[in-house]
């Protein structure tokens, strides 16, 4: 009995004294709780500068396949981190953060619109050494997936698109619906209050974060809202259907079926699009399935990537 009151008592001053660390020093907890899901999935922060002073910050591990995933709007790097873990045992697996986002470059008077991020993306590719890559994209990152590939589609072997923006044509989202109605956007946040609110309205299945590390994360939307606001229109502005028309790159379409932010119905009218394409749709899950169910999504994906190796789509990199 002893023993186990002993225990207990350790434990106990354990939560205490993780409670009082997360409250009372949430940017350190939140900077070591990054830390230690980059270890965890190996993955290495780097930075890069481009031709014209372009700064990039990205994390980086693994081997093989070189495989470029793009992070959608609003977010940063960290939010492929946790599936990255299923990844680098397979790919050299690359997540930078886009140009206006994260620790990246923030030129306040750069276009933002998916064509002029994806010519960016496509020189860091180009400086990494890099000429044929798959890509992976969440969001904005999808709608910029998207727009790489019409371009530059000799370029890209692969398409892993996770709730991609840019078929406007589709019906209407929750997020276009009250944007339309009242000019309110929930994807912005100019408090720690409207990002606990558009956390909890981009995921049906969140995980669990301690509001103070909540709060601390908020900090990087709050300074970027002025900006963010001139991205947001651009993108939406931005209409993708009559660039991919006919697009042969082998592609994955996956969605939640519970996102908010695109209405999930978009899937199949990005599947007529793209001339060699597949549809996964997740049940419980919001906009975001590689947060939301990382190893789930990777197990998608693998899948994917082995029938494409079976017909020989994604063999010839650098």
């Amino acid at each position: 009995m002893r023993l186990v009151r002993v225990v207990a008592a350790a434990l106990a001053t354990g939560f205490l004294a993780a409670f009082l660390f997360v409250h009372l020093a949430p940017e350190t907890a939140m900077r070591l709780a990054i830390d230690h899901e980059r270890s965890r999935s190996g993955l290495v922060r780097k930075e890069i500068d481009l031709a014209g002073g372009l700064h990039y910050a990205y994390l980086e591990g693994g081997s093989g396949p070189p495989l470029m995933l793009l992070h959608g709007f609003g977010a940063n790097k960290d939010n492929f981190t946790r599936v990255a873990r299923y990844l680098v045992p397979h790919y050299r697996v690359i997540i930078p953060d886009h140009i206006g986002f994260g620790e990246s470059s923030h030129p306040p008077d750069a276009d933002y619109s998916p064509p002029a991020q994806a010519e960016r993306l496509h020189a860091l590719a180009a400086a990494l050494g890099i000429t044929r890559v798959d890509l992976g994209g969440s969001s904005m990152g999808g709608h910029i997936a998207l727009s790489y590939a019409a371009a530059h589609p000799g370029d890209v072997a692969s398409l892993w698109l996770l709730d991609p923006g840019g078929i406007w044509s589709a019906p209407p989202s929750e997020l276009a619906t009250t944007i339309d109605k009242t000019g309110e956007n929930p994807l912005m946040a100019r408090s720690a209050d409207d990002f606990a609110k558009t956390f909890a309205f981009v995921m049906s299945d969140p995980p669990w974060i301690p509001r103070p590390i909540l709060d601390a994360m908020a900090a990087e939307r709050i300074r970027n809202f002025d900006l963010e606001g001139r991205i947001f229109q651009q993108i939406r502005d931005d209409k993708l259907e009559e660039r991919i028309m006919g697009l042969a790159t082998p592609s994955l379409i996956v969605w939640g079926r519970e996102d908010r932010a695109i209405n999930v119905a978009t899937a199949e009218v990005l599947h007529a699009e793209l001339a060699h394409s597949s549809v996964v749709i997740m049940d419980g899950i919001g906009h975001l399935p590689a947060i939301e169910d990382p190893a789930g999504s990777a197990r998608d994906y693998e899948k994917f990537r082995a029938t494409i190796a079976d017909r020989g789509g994604a063999d010839e990199r650098s």
